[in-house]
């Protein structure tokens, strides 16, 4: 529909509810009723006055239609693919969430702890998201991060290779966020760590999906005792295999209001004082790994392995210090349990049928964090450390009477090289 029929239907529709208004009155109001209806709808006036002269209402109106209308997209608005089976996308609409950023991710692992954060993230600049899930409850959340039809869930077992086909076909971007922290009857490390990221990896570049990016750990290594970290950098190289042009992530330990450390720490500190609480590590906080994901969705795609540590080398005791000052709450007078003992009491519990600590989570608490360069000037983002953030996460574990207390800092944080 043109501008010209729009405001000729608007005319119309005023003049007919002039009209109708002006037959409920009586007498000489009735006459000047119509003689006003007539002025203001040259299109019932003469020709000569109906052409634009003579009449304000009508030359403004003619001068408006005659402007020709903008064009909406332009040859930038295109996007292009990889893929040559795929038609370009194109993008439209205002930047925001409600836009059309014309490109389509898959996110496996979307229900966990990073993903649900890089899920909200590609939603607002209007990418749509195909959110794989397992269980019906746990994808709900996910609905509303997007406009309307922007996050599509679907049903995926990582065994079905035709599930993991059917969420990844329409996609030109495809994450792997999957990962266990602990190994269950179903799922063991190499399962979802190697076998599993290889699947998706290998479907991936079937499907012709222009950019694999794949999540791993920092202390990946081939070398760890911890069977975790090794089952990372097992996951890595399958992925590089199935999936040459993969970009592999490195984050560091995550935290955020879900995460498995401050708030962990904050309930078990005990489990934490392992190693005499002189582990380093460096913390990230997880809102910059998922900008830092949703960044390299916009990036050509770039063949190697990124880095993602934190700001600062702490230690686990310096992080306990953190969180007691933060929550006003007395230092825990636990005991460091030995190396042995928590071992054997870790691996006595995997026969009850709730998530405990496993004894491979034992050994990561001996194991340092990677002192290596983090590579965030490629995906332009600044990380935070985890000082200005702890108290957003950590209020709940305040008493009520110390609940707007002001935020204290332990009195010196110490220099790590």
């Amino acid at each position: 529909m043109t501008r010209f029929s729009r405001v000729e239907d608007l005319r119309v529709s005023i003049f007919i509810a002039s009209f109708l208004y002006n037959v409920s009155l009586r007498g000489s109001d009735f006459i000047w009723g119509f003689a006003f209806t007539l002025a203001v709808h040259p299109m019932f006036l003469p020709d000569f006055l109906s052409k634009g002269r003579g009449h304000p209402l009508r030359l403004a109106s003619h001068t408006l239609e005659s402007e020709p209308i903008p064009s909406q997209r332009g040859y930038h608005d295109i996007l292009t693919s990889k893929n040559p089976n795929k038609q370009p996308a194109i993008q439209y609409g205002p930047p925001g969430r409600s836009a059309i950023s014309g490109q389509i991710a898959t996110v496996f692992g979307c229900t966990g702890f990073l993903g649900r954060y890089l899920v909200a993230k590609l939603a607002k600049v209007g990418t749509q998201v195909i959110v794989p899930f397992r269980d019906e409850d746990e994808k709900r959340h996910l609905k509303v991060m997007g406009d309307l039809g922007q996050i599509v869930p679907l049903e995926w077992d990582m065994r079905n290779e035709e599930q993991t086909a059917e969420c990844l076909r329409h996609s030109d971007v495809v994450y792997n966020l999957v990962g266990r922290n602990y190994e269950t009857k179903n799922f063991n490390f190499n399962s979802v760590h190697v076998t599993g990221a290889k699947s998706i990896a290998r479907i991936a570049q079937e499907s012709g999906v222009s950019k694999f990016i794949h999540v791993s750990h920092l202390n990946a290594s081939l070398d760890s005792t911890s069977e975790f970290y090794r089952s990372k950098a097992e996951g890595e190289i399958a992925v590089k295999e199935a999936f040459p042009d993969a970009t592999i992530v490195r984050p560091g330990a995550m935290f955020g209001y879900e995460d498995r450390l401050l708030n962990n720490m904050a309930v078990w500190p005990i489990l934490w004082k392992l190693n005499d609480a002189q582990t380093k590590i460096r913390p990230v906080h997880v809102m910059d790994v998922a900008q830092a994901l949703n960044n390299l969705a916009q990036l050509p795609a770039l063949a190697q392995t990124l880095n993602l540590p934190g700001p600062s080398t702490v230690t686990h005791e310096y992080l306990l210090d953190l969180i007691t000052s933060i929550t006003c709450n007395p230092p825990t007078r636990a005991p460091a349990i030995p190396k042995a003992v928590a071992l054997a009491l870790s691996k006595a519990s995997q026969s009850i049928w709730w998530p405990t600590l496993s004894p491979d989570e034992v050994e990561r608490r001996y194991i340092d964090d990677s002192q290596v360069q983090g590579d965030w000037d490629v995906v332009g983002v600044i990380p935070e450390d985890v000082e200005p953030h702890a108290i957003t996460y950590l209020r709940r574990y305040r008493s009520a009477e110390n609940f707007t207390r002001p935020v204290v800092f332990p009195e010196s944080r110490p220099v790590i090289n």
